[in-house]
């Protein structure tokens, strides 16, 4: 996979955070990793220890970060945050990103962080326990709210409203650099990854409520004859966990 004649794009999703996810609807919650959430970024950094990262991409919040930089510490390079700012002091205007400092050679990844990678808001369901939450709306419609591609929560995002965020990130940041041959790493969350795998696999509205991230989970795809082709097993719903 280190080859740089083609492209690679890594997609992970972070460790199990410590407001543990078959408990807890997290969202925008900025919570950092449990101790099994370290053990399976240390996973992911062992099977990704010889691939050969250019670019690697992070939500704002910590769960995602502390994972990419515990798989990053497995290169012979440093990630390094990137960071942003936009045009004027009123917070109003284009994005204006920082430059990579190429002078200081090639030992080091830039790593840049996003909101548009961000874990969907979960509105009135933000950091509320599941089962509570069931026992008010029903299972049913939680079970809905959360897999389906829409409707969302009550004052919440829709997944449909993570993809309408996550995927013109994505191509206008993330794809390039792989279509130029650059092995790229994202680490994200169960609604952005899925928004993305939608994207980029060809998911229907009705199929994507079948595909499930868990915790520490990979999906390899290769740039190939102008697309990015899956490498590693399909995703299989019914393998995985229910989180």
């Amino acid at each position: 996979m280190g080859c740089k004649s083609m492209g690679y794009l890594i997609l992970v999703r972070h460790g199990e955070p410590g407001l543990k996810p078959d408990d807890r609807l997290a969202g925008w919650m900025d919570v950092p990793l449990s101790r099994e959430g370290i053990e399976e970024a240390l996973d992911c950094a062992v099977k990704l220890e010889n691939t050969e990262f250019d670019l690697a991409f992070a939500s704002n919040l910590i769960r995602t970060q502390e994972t990419l930089f515990i798989i990053l510490s497995g290169q012979k390079k440093t990630g390094v945050l990137v960071h942003e700012r936009t045009g004027d002091e009123s917070g109003i205007g284009e994005v204006e990103w920082y430059s990579y400092p190429e002078k200081l050679g090639k030992n080091l990844i830039p790593v840049y962080s996003a909101v548009a990678l961000n874990e969907r808001y979960y509105g009135k369901l933000q950091g509320r326990k599941k089962q509570k939450m069931e026992e008010k709306y029903g299972a049913e419609k939680l079970a809905s709210w959360r897999w389906d591609f829409e409707p969302g929560p009550p004052e919440g995002e829709s997944l449909k409203a993570v993809y309408e965020r996550a995927v013109p990130y994505f191509e206008q940041k993330v794809l390039p650099a792989v279509k130029e041959g650059k092995n790229v790493i994202v680490c994200a969350h169960q609604s952005s990854l899925r928004a993305l795998a939608k994207y980029i696999e060809g998911i229907s509205d009705e199929g994507i409520r079948e595909v499930r991230f868990s915790t520490g989970e990979l999906a390899i795809y290769r740039f190939s004859e102008g697309r990015l082709v899956r490498e590693n097993a399909e995703m299989s719903p019914q393998t995985k966990k229910n989180i």
